[in-house]
């Protein structure tokens, strides 16, 4: 489980760091984790898949430390699942834009940061958890906001160069 949420760790600093700039003068190297692109799955994996993502296209598996990694698109939002060798949903990322926000979440968010726009959103699902990461960018300042049921948390804000 250690494992699992460590590479959930990994794609989310990945994900967001894309999303969050900032500047800096030193460097980390991360340990390196081989893909392997254009892998096939067994039946119980492609089985599990095809229910939890009845919509999905341009679907891509690769090969991830025994496990299967999917890429793909559904509901207009860019995915990646992690799926073991028996077909168990480890977890499931989800990219988006402000328009992929529930409205509850949305109007949280604009309620509490009136004078930002969402930029970006991405969601993480594990463990029966629903994690939503929000990038919001006003004139002077970007902050990701992280939510979690009733919690609301501003993870890292940063003052936009000029």
């Amino acid at each position: 489980m250690k494992k699992q949420l460590m590479a959930v760790l990994l794609i989310v600093v990945i994900g967001t760091a894309k999303l969050v700039a900032q500047q800096t003068d030193t460097l980390t190297t991360l340990p390196t984790i081989v893909v392997t692109a254009g892998t096939m799955v067994n039946e119980v994996v492609d089985k599990a898949f095809k229910k939890a993502f009845p919509e999905a296209k341009n679907l891509k598996w690769y090969d991830l430390d025994k496990k299967y990694l999917a890429r793909f698109i559904e509901n207009d939002m860019k995915h990646q699942t992690l799926f073991s060798q028996k077909g168990y949903l480890n977890y499931d990322i989800s990219y988006g834009e402000e328009k992929h926000l529930p409205a509850a979440i949305r109007d949280r968010i604009q309620g509490s940061y009136e004078d930002f726009r969402i930029t970006h959103v991405a969601n993480y699902k594990l463990a029966g958890r629903s994690i939503w990461m929000t990038n919001l960018e006003s004139l002077n300042h970007m902050v990701l906001v992280r939510l979690e049921d009733d919690e609301m948390e501003e993870v890292e804000r940063n003052t936009r160069l000029r």
